[in-house]
């Protein structure tokens, strides 16, 4: 007896999006350059949504140049890769809970209610910050009731970054969004 493995899909780049993704952000924090999504099966369902990712800090937004990519850098590099991939789950209906979203759910949820519940990184070889590469696995993703409080989506992650040099970082990362509103399938 053979598996049926899901068919991946493959996302490009988005530009628009992703300028949209890190308005937030001031100009001389915004890492992110470009990212193309993997989805191999419902992350809601044990699929795997994938965004490889490419990265450029000239310098760091809030310390005089360490020579190396940095746990802070690490943190808001994680971040813009989340809010990208969730947003591309919106816009283009990838995968639950994130496909019975409007945008403008997303826009309305992305800095209030966006929290990192859990992070844990380690730091096996300095990465070159001026260049890199990072990658954000959507792992799982669970959606429950709370009440009249709204919804509560809660996503088990993995990231990792590196660099032509060898360089390497990883991270496993559980985010909570609150007040997340019903979707089709709740």
């Amino acid at each position: 007896m053979t598996t049926s493995v899901p068919p991946v899909e493959l996302i490009g780049h988005d530009a628009a999006l992703l300028d949209r993704v890190l308005a937030p952000y001031r100009d001389n924090c915004r890492y992110l350059k470009s990212a193309e999504i993997s989805v191999c099966g419902d992350p809601a369902d044990g699929g795997v949504a994938t965004a490889r990712c490419e990265f450029e800090i000239d310098a760091s937004c809030y310390i005089d140049d360490t020579g190396h990519f940095n746990a802070v850098e690490f943190n808001i590099c994680y971040n813009q890769m989340f809010y990208y991939i969730v947003a591309k789950g919106v816009q283009d209906r990838l995968f639950a809970p994130f496909d019975g979203w409007t945008m403008q759910d997303y826009w309305d949820r992305q800095l209030p209610d966006i929290l990192i519940a859990k992070l844990s990184s380690t730091f096996r070889r300095p990465i070159n910050a001026r260049k890199f590469s990072g990658e954000i696995q959507l792992e799982k993703v669970l959606e429950r009731a709370r009440g009249g409080a709204g919804r509560l989506v809660v996503a088990d992650t993995t990231c990792r970054f590196w660099d032509a040099d060898g360089g390497d970082s990883r991270g496993e990362v559980k985010i909570a969004i609150t007040n997340a509103p019903a979707t089709r399938a709740a």
